[in-house]
């Protein structure tokens, strides 16, 4: 994996692979019509795994400016690291770092959607890889958790070939698609992967055949 500046967590970009190249970046407002569209187009594919603001919940940003603008505040704190997927330099969606926590936790968990143009072809198991690298080879943390609902297949096989263990089961874990849904719970430590999920995911051939 190529990291635009080693050794630092943010803001950084993130790039592997040839057939596809896959390219995590930051965030930035030009996205705003790239954004709109890939969500517009997939909002049938999208839609039973979105996150909902649940009755009397503080209101989500109403604008793609001011998304941008609560995300890049939220990373200079050190909360988040706010993603873009690119595959062969086009926008594909977005992969999320969030509720950073440091002290003696030093815990994340990580969010991703994609553009269903883009399934099928790799790009979420290998971006996935690489933004937990970079959270245990750069970030410093130790522990990296990943929330599913039952229902999402696509997004199991994506742990699957990374090899991410399920730990728990949380019911009514979090408001999606306008109801609190349970969720399956895996996570993994630095210690599980010596060498890199994305090695692993390299050596298996998971990065390039299943869908996501």
């Amino acid at each position: 994996m190529f990291t635009s500046i080693p050794g630092r967590a943010w803001p950084n970009v993130l790039m592997s692979g040839d057939d596809p190249v896959v390219t995590l970046r930051p965030i930035r407002r030009s996205d705003a019509g790239a954004w709109r569209s890939a969500r517009q187009k997939n909002l049938h594919w999208l839609s039973p795994w979105d996150a909902t603001v649940p009755p009397g919940g503080e209101g989500r940003p109403t604008t793609f400016r001011a998304l941008v603008k609560r995300l890049s505040r939220a990373a200079r704190q050190g909360t988040t690291y706010p993603f873009v997927i690119e595959v062969d330099g086009r926008f594909a969606g977005q992969v999320s770092v969030n509720n950073i926590v440091r002290g003696s936790a030093q815990f994340a968990s990580i969010g991703y959607w994609i553009d269903q143009a883009y399934a099928g072809r790799g790009v979420v198991p290998r971006a996935v890889a690489m933004v937990i690298d970079h959270c245990f080879l750069t970030a410093g943390l130790h522990r990296v958790e990943i929330c599913i609902r039952p229902e999402n297949t696509n997004s199991l096989r994506v742990v699957e070939k990374l090899g991410v263990r399920e730990v728990g089961y949380a019911p009514r874990f979090l408001h999606i698609d306008g109801e609190w849904r349970d969720h399956r719970i895996f996570a993994i430590t630095k210690e599980e992967a010596p060498r890199g999920v994305l090695a692993r995911l390299i050596e298996s051939g998971g990065d390039v055949s299943a869908a996501e």
